[in-house]
């Protein structure tokens, strides 16, 4: 094959834990008969609450084929790639076994929220009822240098409360503020979903909104943006030159001498998986092997009957550009390349294109 497949999950897949039909059926056709992918496959997903390894195994029984975690890039994957924050005490943000998810990317000093809130009680305010009865003074020898955001947490207050107070206190929770120190200590952020979409009719909060949240509480506090060290998953650059690194990888793996000369993105969701496609097409073609085309489906977040305004003059808001912050709007960024029913159309439509008969 000189192809491959970027298949994100949510609305693509699976909706919250339901699978949808058409996936089964779409992956019948991409393995022979001893389950061996019969093209290069990676799941490109923005979910950040869990190792690889369970999420391969998630998909291996969703999907009925053996999944494995090389096949499987988490949001916070590229997250190997930053050494130089690995031996520095970090601040986690999200849900999931955050201590195992960081330590597997390589971070050796990893502190969650949960525990910052232990070893300083008084910080957090807002739940009257979680407040301390009994004033402790406990012993607190962290630091943290960088904060980590692998996605939303579920105590959003609580999170708010103690990232801000990091940040505004350069690593000393606790402290007075000093507005001063500017620019912040890192924060790294994965994840920029606005929305994503379960088993409900309407899309659900992603970490992308705990973001606004955070961004705009900063800059009400100091009057200043809050400035990101890197932003990974889709649509981040980053993500899809990783994604493409893996894909060549189980090329190589297979002994496939013919080169990887496209990549198909298959997703639901305009602002990341399209508009990510698109941004590594027309930014990165020059630097990358393969081109990238995307292919939307109708199974998740994209509604076929709602536009997006041609005429970036005219109601370009928030409402309309649901991407994040720090990425541009541009209609061409959001136009797929294909727009298929679900995921099983989305695979004929493919090997329809490659001339491709398994």
């Amino acid at each position: 094959p000189s192809f491959g497949f970027l298949f994100d999950i949510d609305g693509v897949l699976v909706r919250g834990k339901t699978p949808i039909p058409a996936a089964r059926t779409a992956f019948r056709k991409l393995v022979n008969s001893q389950g061996q992918f019969l093209v290069p496959v990676v799941f490109v997903t923005n979910a950040g609450n869990c190792l690889r390894q369970e999420k391969a195994d998630q998909l291996s029984h969703l999907l009925g084929v053996p999944i494995s975690q090389d096949q499987v890039m988490m949001s916070h994957s590229p997250l190997r790639m930053f050494k130089r924050y690995h031996e520095k005490c970090v601040l986690v943000s999200g849900q999931g076994p955050l201590l195992d998810i960081a330590q597997d990317l390589g971070f050796c000093q990893p502190i969650t929220i949960d525990t910052l809130r232990e070893k300083r009680p008084l910080l957090d305010a807002v739940d009257h009822d979680r407040r301390p009865n009994v004033l402790v003074s406990v012993d607190f020898c962290f630091k943290p240098l960088s904060v980590v955001l692998f996605g939303e947490p579920v105590r959003w207050e609580t999170s708010l409360q103690l990232i801000i107070d990091v940040l505004l206190t350069s690593g000393y929770p606790g402290n007075p503020y000093e507005q001063e120190n500017y620019p912040h200590i890192p924060v790294l952020a994965c994840n920029m979903d606005l929305m994503w979409v379960a088993e409900a009719q309407s899309p659900r909060f992603g970490h992308g909104t705990f973001m606004v949240c955070l961004e705009n509480i900063y800059k009400k506090i100091t009057g200043k943006e809050l400035k990101y060290e890197a932003l990974m998953g889709k649509p981040s650059r980053l993500t899809y030159q990783y994604a493409e690194h893996l894909i060549r990888a189980q090329a190589l793996q297979r002994s496939w001498e013919q080169p990887i000369q496209t990549l198909y993105a298959v997703g639901d969701n305009l602002m990341t998986d399209v508009y990510g496609a698109n941004l590594w097409e027309n930014e990165l073609a020059s630097a990358a092997a393969a081109r990238c085309r995307s292919v939307l489906v109708c199974t998740g977040v994209y509604n076929p009957h709602t536009e997006v305004p041609l005429d970036t003059r005219d109601s370009i808001t928030e409402t309309v550009f649901h991407g994040h912050r720090d990425f541009r709007f541009d209609p061409a960024l959001v136009e797929p390349d294909h727009i298929v029913p679900d995921v099983d159309a989305a695979v004929d439509l493919v090997f329809q294109l490659e001339n491709f008969a398994p």
